[in-house]
C-alpha cells in the first residue's frame, strides 16, 4: 500500500483550498493507499488549521517550531525530509511555496519528481502516470515516474474536485521533536502588503475580468457598463496591468489578486496556468474567446466562441431590457 503525504499550506489559521483537493488526487494514484496531512507552523494559528484538517484526514502531523511560523521553503525542506519516510509520495501545492521547496526535497529524498500535475492516469505497479500542462495550457503531456524510490509532486491548485469535511475524527500526531535542526541561511524578514486600490475585486460575487481580447484601453469602458449592468467589478489579466490601462489592484493570477467569486465572466482571456492560479472557490465560469482553441474553455462551465467586442454590449443591453 501506497504512502502519500499532502503538504497544507495555510495563512492566518485557515488552509488553502487544495488542503480539500488532495484527497481525490491521492485517489487517483493509489485507492487503497493511506493519506496523511503534514502541517506546519507555529502557535494558535497552526493549531486551527490541524484541528480543522482532521475532519478531512484520518490522520494528521503537526510540526510546530517558531522558525516555521512563515513558510520559508529552506526550514520547511528541512523538516520534512526528516518526517517522510523515503519510499511515500508527497504532495504539496505548485505554487510559490511549492515550486521552491519541491525540487530540492525530491532530491534529499532521492525521489522522483514532477511538477505542475493536473491529471493522474493511475499506476501501474511501480509507474505512475500523470498529466501536466504546456504552453499556457495549449498542450497535454502525458509523464510517467517511476515511484518504487517515492516521488514528489506539485499539484496545481483547482485540477482536482475538492472534498467536503466532515466531522473531527482524524488522530494528530505531534512530530516537532523530530524535524531537527532547523537553522538555516535564509530567513524571512518581513511580508509587505500589495497596495489596495481603489476597488478591492476579492469581495466581489461578480467579476467581469477582460484579458488580451479588449484590444484597446477605450474599449474597457465597453466592460465597465457590462459589470454595472450585473452589478459586478471589471477585473483583468496580467497584459492589461502591463499595458497599464488598469491597476495592479485589479489582476487575477498568481502574480495578482485571489479570488472567490461565485460567477466569473472571462472575456477575451485565454486562460493560462498563472491567470486560472488566481480564481478560487470553484466559481460558474462564463468564457468568452474568439479562439475556440484557447485553454479557459476547458475548465470553463460555458463556452462561447466569439469577439468580446461584439458579445458585451449584446449582453448589456439584453440584462438592461429585463
Amino acid at each position: 500500500m501506497t504512502q502519500i503525504f499532502a503538504y497544507i499550506p495555510h495563512q492566518n489559521g485557515v488552509a488553502e483550498d487544495i488542503a480539500m483537493e488532495y484527497p481525490a488526487a491521492a485517489q487517483k494514484i493509489d485507492a487503497s493507499a493511506s493519506l496523511t496531512a503534514i502541517v506546519t507552523g507555529s502557535g494558535a494559528d497552526l493549531d486551527a488549521v490541524v484541528n480543522e484538517m482532521t475532519s478531512i484526514y484520518s490522520e494528521v502531523i503537526k510540526i510546530d517550531n517558531a522558525d516555521l511560523a512563515y513558510p520559508n521553503a529552506e526550514v520547511v525542506r528541512k523538516a520534512l525530509v526528516n518526517i517522510i519516510p523515503g519510499d511515500a509520495v508527497f504532495l504539496t501545492a505548485h505554487n510559490t511555496l511549492g515550486m521552491d521547496m519541491a525540487p530540492g526535497l525530491s532530491v534529499k529524498m532521492d525521489s522522483a519528481y514532477a511538477a505542475d500535475i493536473v491529471d493522474i492516469e493511475g499506476i501501474e505497479g511501480s509507474t505512475l502516470k500523470m498529466i501536466r500542462q504546456e504552453l499556457g495550457g495549449a498542450v497535454s503531456t502525458h509523464v510517467e515516474s517511476d515511484i518504487s524510490n517515492g516521488a514528489v509532486l506539485t499539484i496545481r491548485p483547482g485540477s482536482f474536485a475538492p472534498v467536503e469535511g466532515g466531522s473531527a475524527g482524524g488522530s494528530i500526531t505531534d512530530k516537532s521533536s523530530d524535524a531537527g535542526d532547523l537553522s538555516v541561511k535564509r530567513k524571512f524578514l518581513e511580508i509587505v502588503e500589495a497596495e489596495v486600490g481603489d476597488v478591492d475585486i476579492t469581495k466581489s460575487d461578480v467579476l467581469v475580468s477582460i484579458g488580451r481580447g479588449i484590444e484597446d484601453e477605450e474599449n474597457i469602458e465597453i466592460a465597465q457598463e457590462l459589470a454595472e449592468a450585473m452589478g459586478a467589478v471589471v477585473s483583468c489579466s496580467r497584459p492589461i496591468v502591463d499595458a497599464k490601462w488598469l491597476e495592479k489592484s485589479r489582476q487575477v493570477g498568481t502574480s495578482g489578486q485571489t479570488v472567490k467569486p461565485k460567477v466569473y465572466m472571462a472575456m477575451g482571456i485565454s486562460g493560462s496556468f498563472q491567470h486560472l492560479g488566481g480564481v478560487k472557490g470553484n466559481p460558474f465560469i462564463v468564457a468568452v474567446n474568439k479562439n475556440p482553441k484557447a485553454p479557459i474553455f476547458q475548465v470553463a462551465d460555458v463556452g462561447i466562441v466569439e469577439d468580446i467586442l461584439d458579445f458585451m454590449p449584446e449582453l448589456t443591453e439584453s440584462i438592461q431590457d429585463l
